[in-house]
Order: C-alpha cells, then sequence, then structure tokens
C-alpha cells in the first residue's frame, strides 16, 4: 500500500510539527514505512503527548533475523503467515488480552482458535480481502461467479495471480474445497497444489505488486486477475471498465497482519497497550480505510457505511471466508516449496 505524505513549508509550520510529532523514547515499533504517519496513531498522541518512535523493515524475513540477531523493540507489525516463525523463534511474548479495549469487537473471521484466549501472540489489526478483479468490458459477470474460471481456456494468456504464496493458495484452498488452511491436511494441500499446477499454462505472469497489477490490467494484457482490494478503487478513480467478484461460489479470502508484542522490548509495556489499544480505536476505521486497509474492529468498520466499504472492496459477504490465518511453520514451508516449483512449470 502506498502512504500519501504531505510535506509542509515554512519554518514555524516545520516547528509546529516537529513539536507535535515527537517521538516517544519509551515506545519503540517495529514496523513497514508509512504505517508512522501521525494520523494512524492520534490517541496514543492524545494520552501520552508525543508520537510513538519506529524502526522500519522492508521483508518480515529481514525483520526476524535482525530481531534474533539482538535488534530490541517494544512492538513490531507483521502479517499473519510469518507469526508462528516468530512465535517458535522465542521473541515474543503473548499479549494480555484483558488489556486491550476493544478485543470483545474484533473481527472473529481474523481471530481464529484464539477468539476465546486469554492471551494471543498475534492481534489483528488491519486487513484486506483478496478476490477477482476483471475487465467489465471483456469478461461478462457470470464469468467469475466461480474460482474455476482461471482454469477457462477461453482466458488463457489473459490471466493473473499475485507472485505471493499466502495469497496463492488461499485461492487454490478455496477452488478445492477447504476454507480453513490451519487445519489443512496432506491431501488437502495436495489438491490445492494440483489447482495451482493446473491453472499455470493459463497466465500472463505472476504480478508482484499493485502498481504492476494495475498497469497490466489497464493496458488489456490481463483481463482476470486475483487481486487486493486497493486494485479495485485505484482502477474506478483512472475510468477503467473493472469489477470486484468477492462472492465466488466457493468463497472469498481475507488476508490480515496486526501487532505482536516482543519479549524484553526496553520500553513502556504500558505503553504498548497504549499503542495497540489506540490503533484499534473505532476512530481509527476511516484513516486505514483511506490507506486501503480495513479495521478489524467491526465496530469501527460499521462505522464507515455501505457504500464506502463496497466502494473499498471490503463489504459484508454471505459466502464461506478463508482468513489468511497464521498457519504451522511445516505447512508454510511446504507451500513455499511447491509454490516455487510450479511458477517453474514443475
Amino acid at each position: 500500500m502506498t502512504m500519501m505524505k504531505t510535506l509542509l513549508g515554512g519554518a514555524a509550520l516545520s516547528i509546529l510539527a516537529a513539536a507535535a510529532f515527537a517521538e516517544d523514547p519509551e515506545l519503540l515499533v517495529f514496523d513497514y514505512s508509512g504505517f508512522e504517519a501521525p494520523e494512524f496513531h492520534t490517541k496514543y498522541a492524545e494520552k501520552n503527548g508525543v508520537q510513538p518512535s519506529f524502526a522500519f523493515f522492508g521483508e518480515e524475513d529481514e525483520a526476524l533475523q535482525k530481531l534474533v540477531s539482538g535488534f530490541k523493540a517494544d512492538v513490531s507489525h507483521v502479517c499473519a503467515g510469518s507469526v508462528k516463525k516468530w512465535e517458535e523463534s522465542g521473541i515474543l511474548e503473548p499479549w494480555d488480552t484483558a488489556k486491550i479495549t476493544e478485543y470483545a469487537k474484533l473481527d472473529s473471521n481474523l481471530l481464529g482458535s484464539d477468539v476465546a484466549a486469554a492471551s494471543a501472540y498475534f492481534i489483528p489489526t488491519d486487513f484486506g480481502s483478496t478476490a477477482i478483479a476483471y475487465n467489465t468490458d471483456e469478461v461478462p459477470a457470470e464469468a467469475v461467479a466461480s474460482l474455476e474460471v482461471f482454469k477457462n481456456p477461453e482466458y488463457a494468456g489473459r490471466m493473473t495471480l499475485p507472485d505471493n504464496v499466502d495469497d496463492a493458495y488461499a485461492l487454490a484452498y478455496l477452488a478445492t474445497g477447504t476454507t480453513d488452511w490451519t487445519t489443512a491436511t496432506d491431501e488437502q494441500f495436495e489438491a490445492a497444489s494440483n489447482w495451482l499446477r493446473e491453472v499455470h499454462p493459463n497466465l500472463r505472469t505472476y504480478w508482484t505488486d499493485p502498481a504492476e497489477l494495475a498497469q497490466l490490467m489497464a493496458t488489456g494484457e490481463v483481463l482476470i486477475s486475483w487481486a487486493w482490494n486497493e486494485t479495485y478503487p485505484t482502477l474506478v478513480e483512472e475510468g477503467f471498465p473493472v469489477g470486484f467478484q468477492r462472492e465466488t461460489t466457493e468463497g472469498s479470502s481475507l488476508w490480515l497482519c496486526g501487532y505482536v508484542n516482543l519479549k524484553d522490548g526496553p520500553g513502556s509495556e504500558e505503553k504498548a497497550y497504549d499503542y495497540i489499544n489506540g490503533f484499534l480505536d473505532a476512530s481509527n476505521a476511516s484513516v486505514l480505510m483511506d490507506a486501503g486497509y480495513g479495521i478489524s474492529n467491526t465496530e469501527g468498520l460499521a462505522t464507515l457505511g455501505e457504500e464506502a466499504l463496497v466502494a473499498g472492496g471490503l463489504e459484508p459477504i454471505d459466502v464461506p471466508v478463508l482468513a489468511q490465518l497464521p498457519m504451522s511453520v511445516e505447512l508454510r514451508e511446504k507451500q513455499s516449496e511447491e509454490f516455487e516449483k510450479i511458477k517453474a512449470g514443475f
């Protein structure tokens, strides 16, 4: 996701900005660049008088390596697929969910088995949907009513999937009848892998980032894609004839990210809870949506209204949902290895 930052001109404004956005030495957040934007942290600043301090990483494996090697921070952003690996590395401690004020309001689809837990290693905060984006001038709606469209020879060479193992396997599990990958059996894994292998020859490419996908669709090279929800409003704003089909026969998928509590953080544990409570506050819903994310606080999400949710590709749907919850390290590594083989044509 791309964050737009406003540059303030003038010495007086610079001084005011520095005072307003001073960094708190008692809380260091390890995060993706962009999430340091002050508008995400107004509740924290209101309570503590300063913004959190931030350090940044590019990839989650890079972040894990840095933490295992001794880098110290208090909390870290991470997407669900990496959580078990981080947990098994010994760098995390569980959150006390009794101290998370909005915990009872979190979307149960994003919590999985932790929904009734007194503590949890991962608290989902931001999420999005993955669905079929398609050119409405060239592809009729009925053609994308099922995920089997990716096997349709009529669109061979005009389709694409993400070069992302989690998104690809979320699609494949759904297409083969699995809606909870945390309990996937060997047979279900094989079925999903075989489905991806069958689809592979129909693909023009595997897209690597939303900008590339938007370009592929805008030029007409690609008519159908498994896409993140941010692609939909981006192409609508450009006047492109795009649809975003979430309610397929087999179901829909959600990706999710959140925050983990790092063991032996150098700062204030109380302020770590201030941070996550502020991020999850219902007032953050519109800020996150403007950046392309849904908030996991269901009451906050509801404040946006149906029109905004539809426009953002996050409206309520009535089909099975595969949430990309944390899975075992063993299964994720199997999927990663198999996905590389599939992309290579084996």
